[in-house]
């Protein structure tokens, strides 16, 4: 999957976590954009981004990330088994 297609497939797990049918994600897209993104919200999104996408993501990884864009890179680098 390329960095286009992992953002329309994480559109659909922030959908399922939040429950909105609404959420639009782009690359820019940080916390603070969508409404209940809070600490709780952020461990499901880990979760079922792992799920969905078959990665595991160690703390560091996560905790340099601060917006949609470079979660989308990083699920691209961990498929290609960077």
């Amino acid at each position: 999957m390329n960095e286009t297609q992992i953002l329309e497939a994480l559109t659909q797990v922030f959908r399922d976590v939040f429950d909105d049918d609404n959420i639009v994600l782009t690359a820019a897209t940080t916390a603070q954009d969508v409404e209940g993104w809070d600490s709780q919200a952020h461990v499901n999104l880990i979760v079922a981004a792992e799920m969905r996408f078959g990665v595991r993501f160690r703390t560091a990884e996560l905790e340099s990330l601060h917006d949609v864009g470079q979660f989308a890179r990083l699920i691209e680098s961990k498929q290609r088994g960077a």
